[in-house]
């Protein structure tokens, strides 16, 4: 499956962004999503999840409240909605699928820059 990313930008401290993360190739809902990133000098972390049917998601613990994963699989496209944005949050961010029932993502977005200003 290929995933595109995009929705990345600057925004001022406080602010909401969203991403959105394109899928093609195959069913995409074979695929369980997620989002992480990476910030300058640091390794990439979690970000969220989401399973195929939506029923299902995951946050990292210091994000929760202020992200928000979503999908539509008639779209095929996963969504994070991020809110109250601070500046570390400043990353690239990363779409990755996972085949269901497999321990680790199998593909991966091309990344959208995040920059979030004080």
């Amino acid at each position: 499956v290929q995933l595109q990313a995009s929705g990345g930008g600057l925004v001022r401290a406080g602010g909401p962004l969203r991403l959105s993360c394109a899928a093609s190739g195959r069913t995409f809902s074979n695929y369980a999503m997620g989002w992480l990133r990476q910030a300058p000098g640091k390794e990439r972390e979690f970000v969220a999840s989401i399973s195929w049917s939506s029923i299902s998601t995951y946050y990292a613990d210091s994000l929760k409240g202020r992200f928000t994963i979503s999908r539509d699989n008639m779209k095929n496209t996963v969504y994070l909605q991020m809110n109250s944005l601070k500046p570390e949050d400043t990353a690239v961010y990363y779409c990755a699928a996972r085949v269901v029932g497999s321990a680790s993502y199998s593909y991966w977005g091309q990344g959208t820059q995040v920059t979030v200003s004080s």
